[in-house]
Order: structure tokens, then C-alpha cells, then sequence
């Protein structure tokens, strides 16, 4: 499989890779994450983004040094969502490199990425992020990360939504791939507060 956009490359993998996602707060419908590899080791974080911080339409990920490693932000204006990804954290004037957006295909709903630097470089996000279950599937259709739930492998007990594993495919970045589940967060987060449960979009944007 073809490598993707490059957010950092201390985060692509040769080996099929199992990232463990916590949700750290449960008082707003987007709160922060911490992100653990199988040893345990925190490699991903992003600090509380709920209604007291300077933009909720803006979300920083970090590494586990705090370094800004990608910033996620809500387009505005836009007829339906919209996001675009931005390299490090966002300074004015920059452009993005990729943009996430809304879509349906065929009596299908899905999430639509673009990456603007390399054309052609396009993914779809099928599945229902709100059950933790979607893929993310390249333009050859080939899956290049998964978003599942988390089954505790001692009892064999499903976890709860709070805590998912992110399985990365070899070549695809970490980094990037943990940056396109931010806006899937905030995307179902706006759908929970508009209309109370999930919703499924109809409309191209």
C-alpha cells in the first residue's frame, strides 16, 4: 500500500499498528483524548477542547511531549461540515493541507477527504463513528486505518465507547490518521447537540 499524507514520519509504521484512544472527559460531547500504543506508552494527546477554551471549531493534536504536531478546524462559513487540516499549530494566513467534508454516495453516507498538496490523494470514512466502527479506505478502496471497539482480551468484554482502539495499516501515518478522528468527534458531537442522537447527512456540500 501507498503511503498517505505525512503529518510526522516518527509515527508511520512498518507493522500493522493498535493504538489505544481514551476519551478524557465525559462533561461536554468533545472533550480531549490521550492515545497509548500496546506497551502502554502515551503517544498522542489533545487537551480538553470543550466551551471554555478560545475556539471550539479548533483542535490541536500533540505528542506526548506536547509538541503541536497537526490543528483541525471548522471551516466557516460552510453549507454543510466542513473541516481542513493544518500542519503543526495553525498560524494565520496558512493554508491547509487537507480538507474533510460530508458526503453521501449512492444511498450511502460517508465522511470525504481531500488532500490538497497531493491531487488524486482522496479517502473515504464509511461506517458509524458513533458505534466506533468505520474504516478508512483509500482511492483504490483499500482500507489504510480502522476505528473499532475495544475488547478487553482478559474477559473478553466489550469496553465502553469512552476508550477505542485506531488500527493503523503499514505506511499510513499515525498522526494523521488520529487527526481525521478529531473531526469525526466533533462532526457526531454536532449531530448529538442539534438533533439528540446521530444523524446521517443526504446532501453533497
Amino acid at each position: 500500500m501507498k503511503g498517505g499524507l505525512v503529518v510526522d514520519r516518527g509515527f508511520i509504521y512498518e507493522e500493522e499498528k493498535h493504538l489505544t484512544v481514551l476519551k478524557t472527559s465525559l462533561f461536554f460531547a468533545n472533550d480531549g483524548f490521550t492515545v497509548y500504543d500496546c506497551k502502554g506508552q502515551l503517544v498522542f494527546r489533545v487537551d480538553s477542547y470543550g466551551p471554555d477554551t478560545r475556539d471550539i471549531g479548533e483542535v490541536v493534536l500533540m505528542d506526548a511531549h506536547g509538541r503541536c504536531l497537526l490543528t483541525v478546524r471548522k471551516k466557516r462559513p460552510s453549507l454543510h461540515q466542513r473541516w481542513e487540516g493544518y500542519l503543526g499549530e495553525r498560524t494565520e494566513g496558512q493554508k491547509p493541507v487537507f480538507s474533510v467534508r460530508r458526503s453521501s454516495i449512492i444511498r450511502r453516507c460517508s465522511v470525504a477527504v481531500e488532500v490538497y498538496r497531493n491531487p488524486g490523494e482522496e479517502y473515504q470514512i464509511e461506517g458509524s463513528f458513533a458505534s466506533r466502527c468505520c474504516t478508512i479506505l483509500n482511492a483504490e478502496k483499500e482500507s489504510v486505518a480502522e476505528i473499532r471497539r475495544k475488547v478487553d482480551v482478559s474477559t473478553n468484554v466489550v469496553l465502553g465507547k469512552d476508550v477505542f482502539s485506531l488500527c493503523l495499516k503499514p505506511g499510513f501515518d499515525g498522526a494523521f490518521a488520529m487527526g481525521l478522528v478529531l473531526v469525526l468527534d466533533q462532526i457526531n458531537g454536532d449531530d448529538y447537540v442539534e438533533y439528540g442522537a446521530e444523524v446521517y447527512p443526504t446532501a453533497d456540500e
